[in-house]
């Protein structure tokens, strides 16, 4: 099978290398063959670092650390849509079910963004770039199910272009592509991505086909309810106990760790992320620095804001901290996004203050503006422009201590 992929494309390449008929479209074909096959170019003189692993098949490794959020959303997608009809499912029906909405706007994104990706590439003749496969598919994880496609596209446009490219491609974005996608779908049509309305399994669906075949309609459950726990914990007046709202929707802290709650396609499950951080952690890949950093910022602010907590006081100001791990966005953004070697600190110390201070930023927007009781989206992308400065700091520190024990040697 790998000598005739060989073949096929030995042939095909003098059309597309420079002076051939078909060299405008030379980024197409060097993605195609990498995809298939391992890059022919070898080093033969000066200092290299030699690995078998090259960009695409690490991008690859990311997608597999993905695959259990991918699923247990896949599966919860189809659960809640046939829990708002009061029918219990088997997980195969669920999976299908959930499959119907859910695939539709991972092909979509994929399909925008790579024309987006594949457009500049063939204007600036540079190869297309990897991180493309991991952007195009966090970027729908983060979306409800029942969002339209068109903003799909249209938000993973924003983020390959405005996100990426602009600046330069990759490598040179301070921000990270698949959040600003959603920032811009988020500020740009909020109704459609906040709120209670659009977790409900009885809402709008893409399309009247989609709509049919998942079963979009008005809940047949009396007191079906769409709304997040996050959205349920900071809906209480002063001083409610947010463990006692949410569990009176009656999800449980095993729920929200699993992840059979209403919520976006890949956040909802903690046990999925960690999974897919162990999986990181083990290859590599990601910083566990920024991890821990992201739970200790979190668990100390929420530590802080319980103990000052009062009568008169936001409802979210008494949830506990382990509770914050486990609700919203927070574990799939601290795997997954704040991680993003790009956008992130580079140092190792760094990686620590920068991981801790999205975690204190994550309680505190979800405490002080109820309005917006998520977070963790708003914490990444402002700590992603703070990340080259707690770098420099952080190198000068270290240069400084260096010179004054040289000084004393002398």
């Amino acid at each position: 099978m790998q000598k005739a992929l060989e073949q096929v494309f030995d042939g095909l390449r003098p059309r597309f290398e420079k002076g051939g008929p078909l060299e405008w479209a030379w980024p197409m074909f060097e993605g195609a063959e990498t995809f298939f096959l391992t890059p022919g170019e070898h080093t033969h003189k000066g200092v290299h670092v030699r690995d078998h692993m090259d960009m695409k098949r690490l991008m690859i490794l990311v997608l597999y650390a993905l695959l259990p959020t991918i699923l247990i959303g896949w599966w919860n997608i189809g659960m809640q849509a046939y829990a708002a009809e009061g029918v219990v499912a088997t997980p195969v029906e669920a999976l299908l079910r959930g499959g119907v909405a859910m695939l539709p706007i991972i092909i979509t994104s994929y399909t925008a963004g790579g024309i987006a990706e594949l457009v500049f590439c063939i204007v600036r003749k540079h190869e297309i770039n990897e991180g493309f496969l991991v952007t195009a598919m966090l970027f729908p994880l983060t979306l409800p199910p029942s969002i339209p496609l068109w903003m799909v596209a249209m938000g993973i446009v924003f983020g390959v272009v405005i996100g990426k490219e602009v600046f330069g491609g990759v490598g040179m974005n301070i921000l990270n592509p698949a959040l600003t996608a959603r920032a811009f779908v988020f500020f740009t049509y909020p109704a459609f991505i906040s709120g209670a309305k659009v977790w409900d399994a009885g809402g709008q669906g893409n399309s009247h086909i989609v709509s049919d075949l998942f079963g979009y309609g008005a809940p047949a459950v009396e007191g079906y309810t769409g709304a997040t726990p996050l959205l349920a914990a900071a809906s209480g007046e002063p001083g409610a106990d947010a463990v006692a709202l949410v569990e009176a929707n009656g999800w449980s802290y095993m729920d929200m760790f699993v992840g059979t709650i209403p919520g976006s396609m890949g956040e909802v499950s903690a046990l999925g992320a960690l999974l897919g951080a162990l999986f990181l952690i083990a290859t590599g890949i990601a910083s566990w620095r920024i991890m821990v950093g992201c739970v200790a910022g979190a668990v100390a602010m929420a530590a802080v804001l319980n103990g000052v907590a009062g009568p008169e006081s936001v409802s979210m100001m008494s949830l506990p901290p382990h509770y914050h791990l486990v609700m919203g966005g927070f574990a799939f953004g601290t795997v997954f996004m704040a991680t993003d070697p790009v956008s992130s600190a580079n140092t190792q110390t760094g990686r620590l203050i920068y991981g801790f201070l999205i975690g204190v930023l994550v309680v505190l927007i979800r405490v002080v503006n109820p309005a917006y009781p998520e977070g963790m989206m708003l914490a990444i992308l402002f700590m992603n422009v703070f990340a080259p400065l707690i770098d420099y700091f952080v190198v000068r520190r270290t240069t400084r201590r260096r010179a004054a024990r040289l000084a004393a040697a002398a």
